[in-house]
């Protein structure tokens, strides 16, 4: 099979953990036969240096040509002005909304090899496996009026959370098919005793909900979910919520998993999203990154954790490319080096293996090819 993606590497650590995950990915491809071409356009603060903008020209109709993206981190202290007016995280907020990808999968399952790495219980952890499925394109980060201004009283900012039902609709679609594949269980969070927006967004929920009577739905308010996350995190299966909750909810969650290190997801988007019986179409177009930042205090250093990005590439390979078997194998092979003892640097414990970002890629890569 052809495999052409589109690389969008970005600031921080993201080159270094993209070259990772594009060893194993090249290892995959030798394995099973698989040919891989790709491109390389600039995002982020390394975009504003270079063009002014967040985003290289060219960029949204290279990712087009491709059938997935595959993308580092964005952002770092030497843009991190509140007063400027393009920022790095615009040009990845450009790039979902420009490729119209509203539903972002971030997948969060406890390894026991790692419950020591939490600071919760390894009794809280036990059995941990959850998706959280974030809607991307809506919400605060996109709705208008979005802008900040001076009066005689001093600065005012606003910023403005709208979503239609549509929005909700095909979003709340997608959780109750991935619930329909797993264990059929679906949490909606919202704040519906306060916003507007939520207690749209818990009617339609519950509309759509009756659609999917083989599926067990709660409605929670977002505060109460974030407080169970830590202290009964496997009474998740799906969570289904909107862009900021997701957003805020899923860097929680990172801590289930001992360490951002280790969390991927997937954005995916069109008309063609879902397949039915709890399972999307193969090949549908999406972006996969890992859920952690651009690291700026470690970036060059060699010591990022590459796990949650060569974790994308399973992803990828799963949605994009409908090569489920090449995607296990990662993950499998991800699981096994945990089980033996190697960690990263943001992993390491007493007794365990360190490797740097560089060892840890080829060490899965190896493992893949063997």
């Amino acid at each position: 099979m052809d495999i052409k993606i589109a690389i969008t590497a970005g600031d921080g650590i993201g080159p270094e953990v993209v070259e990772e995950a594009l060893k194993v990915l090249e290892a995959v491809n030798r394995r099973f036969g698989h040919k891989l071409t790709h491109s390389s356009w600039l995002i982020g603060g390394c975009s504003i240096d270079k063009f002014g903008s967040a985003i290289e020209p060219g960029t949204i109709e290279g990712c087009k040509k491709a059938n997935a993206v595959l993308l580092g981190a964005v952002g770092g202290p030497k843009w991190d002005d509140p007063k400027a007016k393009v920022r790095p995280e615009d040009g990845l907020l450009h790039l979902r909304k420009a490729l119209g990808l509203f539903s972002n999968l971030r997948p969060v399952k406890s390894h026991k090899a790692l419950l020591s790495a939490s600071t919760l219980k390894p009794e809280a952890l036990n059995n941990v496996d959850m998706v959280v499925v974030r809607e991307l394109t809506g919400g605060l980060y996109f709705g208008k009026p979005k802008k900040r201004w001076e009066t005689s009283r001093g600065r005012k900012a606003v910023d403005t959370m709208a979503y239609s039902e549509q929005e909700v609709e095909r979003i709340m679609r997608v959780g109750f098919e991935l619930a329909r594949g797993r264990r059929k269980k679906l949490t909606s969070v919202d704040k519906a005793n306060v916003l507007k927006t939520s207690q749209l967004w818990r009617e339609v929920a519950n509309e759509v909900a009756k659609e999917y009577a083989d599926v067990k739905m709660d409605s929670m308010l977002v505060d109460t979910c974030a407080m169970r996350l830590v202290t009964n995190p496997a009474y998740f299966d799906v969570i289904v919520t909107e862009n900021t909750f997701g957003d805020i909810l899923t860097d929680e969650a990172a801590v289930l998993a001992g360490s951002m290190g280790m969390l991927p997801s997937a954005s995916l988007g069109g008309k063609e999203l879902i397949a039915g019986k709890g399972r999307f179409k193969d090949r549908t177009f999406g972006l996969y990154e890992p859920i952690h930042g651009s690291a700026p205090d470690i970036a060059g250093q060699n010591k990022a954790n590459p796990l949650a990005t060569i974790l994308s590439v399973a992803m990828m390979l799963r949605y994009s490319f409908g090569l489920h078997t090449e995607a296990e194998l990662i993950e499998r092979t991800v699981s096994s080096i945990i089980d033996d003892g190697y960690r990263t640097q943001d992993l390491m414990r007493e007794g365990m293996r360190l490797m740097n970002t560089q060892e840890m890629g080829s060490l899965v890569a190896s493992k893949v090819t063997a």
